[in-house]
């Protein structure tokens, strides 16, 4: 199956407006602290849903990118990790991800919200400031806050970001999202396409398979469970009308295997179901969805099974 582009339909419009003489491409990467809605502003700006979303923290995991295209530009987003203290090397990994995204973009969306506490990313913010890349203050839900208290949260990004521009948006309510696409226009810079036009996203079947099996799991489990498991796809098998999918997920602890498996496995049926229901939506056809539980051992602190499910940066 080939991922083909599909722009919002305000994306449709703006180019010719803008910028009908020269086209315009680069990189803008999404970054910002956990549950501040990085995923579900770059599924907004896609028009596609690329990245998981739950209301857990550490949902999103990968640097997972998605291409936006016009006749007169290219926007690549990058979804990042939110902003963390790691606590073992698979977070080591994903803060990796969330450096690299200020070191390489052409455009910086740095998105909060309008009740975390910008404290907890100091470091980040200052890195960000001394990076000299054009940036923007996405500062989202804004549909939860009073216009007194949104103006005072202006002004502390203000103080603590003077070069860049804020944005204030509601990605949900899909408030203000043709604003920021527009401001995201304005400073990308002029330059060829770095993919093919029909070109949506960098990621595989077989890893958005995975993702999608694995928001089941963050909303299907409580506590240390959904961040002690990962997803590898074993098979993955197209056909005209059926796509035949073999997925084990596994955990880090032998006693997580019976709580992710459930009594008779009633627990790992209802996130199958889930996963292969959702799976069907995203690819437009039916799915087959095998399921197995494996353990290994305390894989967030190894090197080798971080590689294999796709945590190295290089």
């Amino acid at each position: 199956m080939e991922f083909s582009a599909k722009m919002p339909t305000f994306a449709r419009y703006s180019y010719n407006i803008m910028y009908g003489m020269a086209h315009r491409s680069g990189f803008v990467n999404i970054i910002g602290n956990p549950n501040v809605g990085k995923s579900t502003l770059m599924n907004r700006l896609v028009g596609e849903r690329l990245s998981i979303i739950t209301s857990k923290a550490q949902t999103t995991r990968h640097r997972i990118m998605g291409i936006v295209n016009g006749e007169d530009f290219q926007i690549v987003y990058s979804d990042t990790p939110g902003i963390l203290k790691p606590n073992y090397k698979l977070q080591e990994k994903m803060m990796k991800f969330v450096r690299g995204a200020i070191t390489d973009a052409d455009v910086l969306l740095y998105v909060t919200d309008t009740v975390e506490d910008s404290d907890r990313s100091a470091e980040i913010i200052e890195k960000v400031r001394l990076a000299g890349i054009p940036t923007i203050v996405v500062i989202n839900k804004v549909d939860l806050t009073t216009p007194e208290k949104l103006n005072a949260i202006v002004e502390k990004w203000q103080e603590l970001l003077p070069e860049a521009i804020i944005a204030p948006c509601s990605a949900r309510e899909n408030f203000n999202v043709e604003g920021v696409f527009n401001l995201i226009l304005e400073r990308l810079p002029e330059g060829e396409a770095f993919y093919p036009k029909d070109t949506l996203t960098d990621k595989t079947l077989r890893f958005f398979a995975s993702e999608i099996i694995r928001e089941k799991i963050l909303l299907n489990y409580d506590k240390e469970i959904p961040y002690s498991c990962e997803i590898a796809i074993e098979s993955y098998k197209e056909e005209p009308t059926i796509d035949r999918i073999s997925a084990t997920i596994y955990v880090a602890r032998t006693s997580q295997k019976g709580i992710v498996i459930g009594h008779k496995g009633e627990k790992l049926k209802k996130v199958g179901q889930a996963a292969r229901h959702d799976l069907e939506d995203f690819l437009g056809k039916r799915v087959f969805l095998e399921l197995y539980v494996k353990v290994q051992e305390d894989w967030r602190n190894n090197d080798s099974q971080l590689r294999r499910f796709g945590y190295e940066l290089e």
